[in-house]
């Protein structure tokens, strides 16, 4: 089985900037799908952000769009999560998480999608 292990957040002010990681062990990243997803304190995880197996197509949740930006390495087995002009109510746990199917190009934007998930790592947006 896949681990994901996410990195890179931490405590920033309103309006500043994070990048995430998340590292795949294995030798079968690069044929996923991969996402992003958050989980803020009582309430239910939600999409983030998606990326197609070759990365040549991305998509957002309308609360992220134009801000964050999920982009793949994948010589490095690795995708990130550019969060720029960030609010308060980003603040929550963000997860990444690979997708069932492999060279698919649709967008997987439910957890459904997703069978391997990393642990998380706590983004907190506060002055």
């Amino acid at each position: 089985q896949v681990q994901l292990v996410e990195s890179g957040g931490g405590l920033v002010q309103p309006g500043g900037s994070l990048r995430l990681s998340c590292a795949a062990s294995g030798r079968t990243f690069s044929m996923y799908p991969m996402g992003w997803f958050r989980q803020a304190a009582g309430k239910e995880r939600e999409f983030v952000a998606g990326i197609t197996w070759s990365g040549g197509g991305t998509y957002y949740a309308d609360s992220v769009k134009g801000r964050f930006t999920i982009s793949r390495d994948n010589a490095k087995n690795t995708v990130f999560l550019q969060m720029n002009s960030l609010k308060p109510e980003d603040t929550a746990v963000y997860y990444c998480a690979q997708a069932r199917q492999a060279y698919s190009s649709v967008e997987h934007n439910t957890a459904r999608h997703y069978g391997n998930w990393g642990q998380g790592t706590q983004v907190t947006v506060s002055s």
